[in-house]
């Protein structure tokens, strides 16, 4: 190797061969020989020679002049340019000089070690083609920036060992061909991040005895080839990935000697191709159970000479490669005592070394892994006592190692000398009782088997393991544990948690004889227990024999959640976001869960709208519905119990219309349904108006526009129908007219409430109701309103828009209203119990909210009581008919729907009779006809309270105003109406 030429010289000066006599002659007082390689060589080492001698002959091409007295690099003359290696070791010189070594244009080694040189400045070299520089033990401190550029392209081996450097610029080391670089022994104490950026080709840093206390991140960064580093002798504290980053070539790491005590568990993620490993005389005092991890290839591992007492389990399992592993000098007998398995998975494992590890007894489960364990097993300079048969019985070991005179002869050792005689180990193993007292100082070899006998138990023996327990977070925790021994040796105790010893904990221990055993118990109590107390908790109980562990006791300290942050309730429009806010803290960490209502059923769920992150404390609701009004639970549980917090969420939703409205043309004396569906949060309140106005009772002008006006507390919505009428083709020209010449109508109002997500349905039906132009009736006021009972009062509470004028009144048993003018062309009937009143009965019905006439042959009929002037002829008419008739008419009164008829001023009728109109079809009520009224059968029904507007009419037309037994005779009256009675032929 290029590093190694030095030495190599020296030799080659002990094995010249002989002088040639026709070269030409070598000056005085030097030697000239040949080389193995033909190569003429110039030796004047050690002449105190203060410069270079003369006339040196051409053949020679390297010279040698070691320890003399030279002041200044040599000039050789003429044969300067045939010079390749040039040894000025141990001389006087200062300066490495640019003029100096102009003439040396061949030179390709250059050693100036033990000189007086200083530092290297820029230019302190030519442009030449040096390989090997080594400036070693000289008294260099300064490097400035860019000395090494004008050989940065052909040095290979540089050697700096030895000098006075305390930082190193990082702009030094540009020399990308270098492959060899040595610093030991300066005064380095911080290396910088990319100190070494620009050397990609360097194989081998050695950095020894430094005094390094700090690697920055990234000191080694750029080193993309590296193979080496030896970091030994150095005040180094911690292994981290920070300062190991991009060595990812590294082979052989070398931190001996140094004052390591932490070694992170990510510390080899960028150098997972290391082979050889020494962590050996460093403060290490626990491996955890990752210390290892990506070290796979390694096969060398040394731990030794530290002080290493806990060991995490599985430890080494990630090192399936090792095949060297020494710990020696350390604290683990406990690891190979505790039957842990501690080398499980070092599969290639062949050479292990333990001396000095306090190991007092071999169990089981001891090398339990390394089946390839056969180079050597040295458990020298412990004082083992006891050794299980089946230890050692599945390696194949070729050395083992063995200097113990405390051992336990009984029965269970029995087994060694026979295994001792059958393996070549008898010279390397030393095994001497201790006990019992007739085989104390015997060798194992000398004892006939029979006197390995079992009459007593003098090592401890666990009897009462300690138990594994969960407890609330600020209570108290005991563990026991009992051993007993046949021996009178006094037994001490130590409490391990996660195999640590416990040296501060509160511990009572009490010994007692019984019969001739001593049995001794020790209680460990942990006072207001804490999540650091958790773990697994081991009692070691030892006498002069030997040490017994107990099982592992896990304890789990658990603590109730408590909120951090609880959902708060609410309120938001739709289409927004909704946020919902809920984290706890506990231990172990709660579970968040939502819930809806007390289920797990989301709307926003099902429609991919809700989002919940894992690890972030927010329940988001996307373009939030009406539907995802609700009370949302947040449940925190964990281990120790479950906590709730409620949230309601209350969703705004601004009035619109769940259908448009859609323009009326109705034939004159037909029913017209105005249909208004309403939807918001919360559900809006309605109302009707006529031409911007409220919606009044009034005989003519029932042609118009129709508002439909809804609002909550988000705002307020109008929607427009306009109404028109055409003249009937159906209806005799013999209809009646106000003296106004405009036709009369009646009004019937239905107000339906659909609560399906606050969605709102009213109907305004307008009825139409031919008259004769010429007929004479009267008015009679009524205030009454009879409305379905199965309709619930639903926004009653809200109140209305506006007032009703006197003589009108909003239903509070259901939300039917129905208006009626002064009958016109009608009949005054008696109903079936005695009483009578006003009614209009139409064949009309309506199909999806259009209302039309079935027949189209003849308009509606309205019948007069009993007891007014009317011809009795009209009674005995088709019978059979008006039978069916009163069928139809019953059924238009009981239905669920149907109303009540609020008729505010009846007309006096004259003596004309007014014609009577059959239909040749079946007639039909158009409460029957409904098949497509939208609303669900499973629909909820109440009412909305609605205003309608009238001019209340309480004189007749001579003037005259109704009182007493008439008017409440019409107050009274049945809605019944017997048609068979009161029907008559035309």
């Amino acid at each position: 190797m290029a590093e190694d030429w030095p030495i190599l010289l020296n030799l080659l000066l002990v094995v010249l061969s002989f002088s040639d006599s026709s070269a030409e002659p070598c000056p005085s007082p030097c030697t000239c020989l040949t080389g193995l390689d033909d190569m003429r060589v110039m030796e004047c080492n050690r002449k105190r020679l203060s410069s270079a001698p003369l006339d040196v002959p051409a053949e020679v091409t390297q010279v040698s002049l070691n320890h003399n007295e030279l002041t200044l690099l040599p000039s050789l003359g003429d044969i300067s340019p045939n010079i390749t290696s040039l040894s000025l070791i141990h001389n006087r010189i200062s300066e490495v000089s640019m003029h100096q070594l102009q003439p040396y244009v061949s030179l390709e080694s250059l050693d100036l070690t033990s000189n007086s040189i200083s530092e290297l400045k820029v230019g302190s070299f030519p442009s030449m083609q040096l390989k090997y520089l080594n400036l070693s033990n000289n008294r260099i401190s300064i490097l400035e920036a860019g000395c090494f550029e004008n050989i940065s392209s052909s040095l290979l081996v540089l050697k700096l060992n030895r000098n006075r450097l305390v930082t190193l610029p990082s702009k030094v080391f540009k020399l990308p061909q270098l492959q060899f670089l040595e610093m030991k022994r300066n005064k380095i104490k911080v290396v910088d991040s990319l100190t070494f950026k620009g050397m990609d080709s360097l194989k081998s840093l050695k950095l020894q005895r430094n005094g390094i206390t700090k690697l920055m991140d990234g000191a080694f960064f750029g080193l993309n080839n590296i193979e080496e580093l030896e970091l030994e002798h150095n005040n180094l504290t911690e292994v981290n990935k920070g300062w190991l980053y991009g060595l990812r070539m590294l082979r052989v790491l070398g931190i001996s000697q140094n004052a390591i005590n932490i070694i992170r568990s990510d510390a080899w993620e960028f150098c997972q191709n290391l082979e050889e490993l020494d962590l050996s005389f460093n403060y290490i005092t626990r491996l955890e159970e990752t210390v290892f991890i990506g070290l796979g290839l390694l096969e060398s591992l040394n731990l030794g000479d530290n002080s290493i007492s806990h060991l995490g389990e599985g430890v080494f399992a990630s090192l399936r490669s090792v095949r060297t592993l020494d710990i020696r000098n350390n604290e683990i007998s406990w690891a190979i005592e505790d039957s842990i398995g501690v080398f499980e998975g070092m599969k290639k494992l062949n050479t292990l070394i333990l001396q000095r590890n306090k190991i007092k007894s071999i169990t089981k489960k001891a090398f339990e892994g390394p089946r390839n364990l056969s180079t050597c097993e040295d458990l020298s300079k412990n004082e083992i006592m006891s050794i299980h048969p089946e230890a050692l019985s599945h390696v194949k070991l070729k050395m083992f190692i063995l200097n113990t005179s405390s051992l336990l002869c009984d029965c269970h050792m029995q087994w060694l000398a026979s295994w001792l005689t059958d393996k070549p180990f008898q010279q390397s193993v030393s095994a001497v009782c201790a006990h019992p007292a007739t085989l104390l100082g015997q060798s194992v070899l000398d004892i006939s088997p029979d006197h390995f006998v079992c009459d007593d138990f003098p090592k401890p023996h666990i009897t009462v393991h300690p138990e594994t327990s969960v407890a609330l977070r600020g209570n108290n925790v005991t563990l026991s544990c009992v051993a007993s021994s046949s021996s009178d040796s006094p037994m001490t105790t130590a409490w391990r948690k996660d195999g640590e010893v416990l040296y501060d904990a509160e511990v009572q221990n009490y010994a007692r004889y019984q019969d001739t055993e001593l049995i001794y118990t020790t209680v460990l109590h942990l006072l207001n227990v804490n999540f650091t107390d958790e773990g697994r908790y081991q009692c070691v109980v030892s006498n002069h024999f030997g040490s017994n562990y107990s099982n592992r006791a896990k304890l789990t300290v658990n603590e109730m959640p408590s909120f951090l942050k609880t959902p708060m309730d609410l309120t938001i429009r739709t289409g927004t976001m909704a946020r919902l806010e809920c984290a706890a803290e506990g231990h172990p960490s709660p579970q968040i869960a939502w819930r809806k209502d007390g289920g797990t059923d989301f709307p926003a769920a099902r429609e991919r709208r809700m989002h919940v992150m894992p690890d972030d404390d927010i329940f988001f609701i996307a373009n939030v519905k009406t539907e995802d009004m609700g009370v949302y639970s947040c449940t925190a549980q964990n281990a120790a119990g479950s906590l709730s917090a409620n949230a309601t969420l209350t969703v705004l939703e601004t009035p619109s219309f769940m259908r448009p409205l859609e323009d009326r043309t109705v034939a004159r004396g037909e029913t017209a349904v105005l249909q208004c569906i309403a939807g918001g949060s919360p559900a809006p309140r309605l109302n009707w108006t006529k031409d911007d106005g409220p919606l009044v009772l009034t005989e003519r002008h029932f042609f118009a526009a129709y508002t439909c006006i809804m609002s909550n507390t988000l705002g307020t919505e109008r929607g427009h129908i306009f109404l028109s009428v055409s003249p009937s083709p159906n209806c005799e020209t013999g209809v009646a007219y106000d003296q106004d010449g405009w036709t009369t109508v009646g009004i019937v109002v239905i107000v339906v409430v659909c609560c399906v997500v606050g969605t709102s349905l009213v109907w305004v039906i307008v009825i139409y109701h031919m008259r004769r132009k010429n007929e004479d009736y009267s008015i009679t006021n009524t205030d009454e309103i009879n409305l379905p009972a199965d309709i619930p009062s639903y926004l009653s509470s809200q109140g209305t828009l506006s007032e009703p004028p006197e003589g009108y009144s909003n239903s509070e048993a259901g939300s039917h209203q129905q208006l009626m003018p002064p009958l016109s062309n009608g009949y005054v009937h008696k109903g079936t119990d005695a009483g009578t009143g006003p009614l209009v009965i139409c064949s009309d019905c309506y199909d999806n909210a259009n209302i039309y006439s079935r027949t189209r042959e003849y308009c509606q009929y309205a019948y007069l009581g009993e007891d007014d002037a009317v011809d009795k002829s009209h009674k005995t008419g088709f019978t059979g008919r008006a039978q069916h008739n009163d069928s139809v008419l019953e059924n238009f009164i009981s239905n669920q729907y149907s109303s009540g008829f609020l008729s505010s001023n009846n007309k006096s009728l004259n003596n004309h009779t007014a014609p009577v109109h059959s239909t040749n079809g079946k007639t039909r009520s158009m409460w029957n006809e409904g098949e497509d009224l939208p609303l669900k059968p499973q629909t909820v029904l109440s009412h909305i309270p609605v205003t309608i507007h009238g001019e209340p009419l309480s004189s007749s037309m001579d003037g005259t105003v109704e009182h007493g037994e008439s008017a409440q005779e019409h107050r009274s009256a049945s809605n019944r109406t017997n048609l068979s009675e009161h029907l008559t032929p035309t």
